[in-house]
């Protein structure tokens, strides 16, 4: 029932299986989340396709040279029952500084490290390591 928490989902378990890329529904939101992750370096790419008239995001993944997954771990914080929000100045470090918060403020989805500097809090959206 939750978009977000199946997108994750879909690349936590292509990641575990060693896939090349994983093809989800398409979101705005997802977009968004995709482009933070690229822009931090946890997955290769991502493009908005079409089949049947029907859109859909596939996201790159990404591996090191002896094929082991950047993304080790990946956990949604805030979900629909129970929202977890955090200001600017009190955005906890994920993985001892090593992995990345993922948030979404008002100037749009940030990483919690650009949410800092820009003086920016929001709603938690994921943990990423």
């Amino acid at each position: 029932m939750d978009p977000i928490a199946n997108f994750l989902t879909s690349i936590r378990n292509a990641s575990a299986k060693g896939h090349e890329k994983t093809d989800v529904p398409f979101s705005k939101m997802k977009v968004n989340l995709a482009k933070v992750l690229k822009d931090e370096g946890y997955i290769a790419g991502y493009r908005m396709m079409e089949e049947n008239r029907v859109p859909f995001l596939r996201v790159q993944l990404k591996y090191t040279e002896e094929k082991v997954p950047v993304i080790s771990g990946i956990k949604r914080v805030s979900r629909p029952g129970l929202r977890v929000y955090e200001q600017w100045n009190t955005v906890k470090h994920v993985d001892g500084g090593m992995g990345v918060a993922i948030l979404s403020t008002s100037k749009g989805l940030m990483s919690n490290k650009k949410a800092r500097a820009a003086k920016c809090g929001g709603e938690i959206l994921c943990h990423v390591w």
